[in-house]
């Protein structure tokens, strides 16, 4: 069987978008960031007649508080994230469902993340905005030479890992939160992300039936390009940090994305596949099996 074309493809993916839309919908759970904000703990800053922030009041470890910044940062890059989705399933189309929920959803992560840390004093505001505007200019895959070779099946699939490493990222940050508030906050952020793995899982398995030598190919590079990019591998002067949690994403990790991903496309039972599609098949089932 020939590959489809990408235009082709698109239209085979849109045949199920309504219900992967009506499924994500019936699924979430809506929820307020201000609602879990702890506002009384609150007060200015020197701008505004108060104190500005010193290291001594600083309530997280610093484990916390680099995983925090981590994830944050990577909350922050949501734009960058947009226009990766975006480059095939444009917003203004009938990908709207996906992509506008998707972003919307999203950026009440960084929204609440924020919120909490500089009520709750728990790291320096100064640096985390001057980090996130060295991070969010420089942005996620925002070269062409990272861009231009993803196709749609592409996109998709390294944004099912994506999400999937959100997941198990939150999963350990959440252990050393020490804080009930933050605790229930990185739930649901973390429910919600795995919500959106889910979503994305379901077009990779519509992309099987569409292409499946492409979708698995898809798969198998997105699952080696995530491993080499950790939750904030790519923030600037971040070494320290990096170092105090450089195990968040270890073997176990990645060979459960790759079994999730596996179960989301029935990976056992893809037959037919072209050379190059088997081996990738292959590469994943291992990786999957540990």
């Amino acid at each position: 069987m020939n590959a489809l074309t990408e235009d082709d493809l698109i239209i085979a993916l849109e045949k199920a978008l309504p219900e992967i839309a009506e499924d994500h919908q019936s699924a979430a759970s809506p929820w307020n960031p201000h609602d879990w904000v702890p506002w009384d703990d609150g007060r200015n800053f020197a701008f505004l007649g108060g104190d500005d922030f010193d290291p001594s009041q600083a309530t997280l470890s610093d484990e916390a508080r680099a995983g925090l910044l981590a994830l944050l940062l990577t909350k922050d890059n949501l734009p960058s994230y947009h226009r990766v989705l975006a480059k095939h399933f444009p917003a203004f189309s009938e990908w709207r469902q996906l992509i506008g929920v998707w972003t919307a959803e999203d950026n009440r992560h960084s929204i609440v993340l924020r919120d909490y840390l500089v009520v709750r004093r728990a790291i320096d505001p100064v640096d985390a905005e001057d980090r996130r505007l060295v991070h969010v200019t420089k942005g996620y895959r925002q070269t062409p030479e990272q861009v231009d070779p993803l196709g749609p099946l592409d996109v998709l699939a390294l944004m099912a890992v994506h999400e999937n490493q959100c997941v198990s990222f939150i999963k350990r940050m959440s252990a050393v939160a020490a804080d009930d508030v933050l605790v229930q906050i990185l739930a649901k952020i973390s429910a919600d992300d795995q919500q959106q793995a889910n979503t994305f899982g379901a077009f990779l398995n519509a992309g099987i039936v569409a292409d499946q030598d492409a979708t698995v190919i898809a798969i198998d590079s997105a699952l080696a390009v995530g491993r080499a990019e950790a939750i904030g591998h790519d923030i600037d002067d971040f070494e320290a940090e990096r170092a105090l949690i450089a195990d968040y994403e270890n073997s176990d990790t990645w060979r459960d994305i790759a079994a999730t991903l596996a179960d989301a496309v029935k990976l056992d039972s893809v037959e037919g596949l072209g050379e190059e599609a088997e081996a990738a098949r292959q590469r994943i089932l291992s990786r999957a099996r540990g």
